[in-house]
């Protein structure tokens, strides 16, 4: 059985998390625990970029209705009880929602985000701080469009780092049902260099993913994997986390923005 943790805010609940987490319980059971965040809260988690990395203390919104936060918990409730899903409620956490969520992350096998916010807005900014703090979050995360189709393929992104192959490895460990569907390795580079441990890393797919293949993609336009990845059916795209310092051709921050913002395809985000 699987925990996975969701944050949540009194007015904002994510039909599109929690339906991954509905698909994900049809397959094996899970502990779906709902974190009810103050909305202030909820907002500042991703938009500062020091969220995690301290014990930071952002107030509560004044005025913020129980009667709403009450209402989606039950909501939650509910849809846990329909759907024959195991869970959990925490929300006892307002005067430290920041530190007291990364903790949470701490005892959990995978948080699932799921908001609009991500996906529409015109800036930039916002999603580098969401890249920001799942880099310190102690648990892979998938981040869930509102509406998407569970699925069917997987996207593995690899550039030879101990990063990529990482995620990798936690997918496998965290979805062992989800390594029948058909695997895509893909690499993105210039063109003048061999995949990186090509042997190793196919070695390795192999022995875990029933139906998997590799593919080189040429990056000679920053768009052609997302105009690539646009093509695919239903999928899954499984990235390592990155600090500004690691650089690579297909795992630049801009590309992985662009992934979440263009395409509303859900990403797997692991690191150590």
């Amino acid at each position: 059985m699987k925990k996975i943790i969701i944050p949540l805010d009194g007015g904002n609940f994510s039909k599109g998390a929690f339906s991954f987490a509905c698909n994900v319980n049809k397959k094996t059971p899970i502990l779906l625990t709902g974190i009810f965040l103050a909305e202030k809260n909820y907002e500042s988690l991703f938009f500062f970029p020091s969220a995690f990395a301290a014990p930071a203390y952002i107030p509560v919104k004044e005025g913020i209705d129980e009667g709403i936060l009450e209402s989606s918990i039950n909501d939650f409730k509910r849809l846990c009880d329909e759907n024959n899903i195991k869970y959990k409620v925490h929300k006892d956490i307002y005067e430290s929602a920041l530190p007291q969520l990364s903790k949470e992350t701490r005892f959990a096998d995978l948080m699932l985000i799921g908001s609009e916010i991500f996906y529409t807005s015109n800036e930039n900014e916002p999603l580098e701080y969401l890249l920001h703090a799942l880099h310190t979050t102690e648990c892979p995360v998938i981040i869930v469009p509102e509406k998407f189709n569970f699925p069917s393929h997987i996207i593995l992104a690899y550039d030879g780092s101990e990063s990529s192959v990482y995620a990798i490895k936690q997918f496998v460990n965290l979805f062992p049902e989800l390594c029948s569907l058909k695997t895509i390795l893909v690499y993105a580079g210039d063109g003048k260099h061999d995949i990186p441990e090509r042997e190793l890393i196919e070695e390795f797919a192999t022995s875990h993913f029933e139906d998997f293949s590799i593919n080189k993609i040429p990056v000679t336009d920053k768009n052609i994997f997302n105009e690539w990845l646009a093509a695919q059916s239903n999928p899954l795209l499984v990235s390592g986390s990155f600090s500004r310092s690691e650089i690579s051709q297909l795992l630049k921050r801009s590309f992985i923005i662009k992934i979440i913002k263009d395409h509303n395809t859900p990403v797997f985000i692991a690191h150590r």
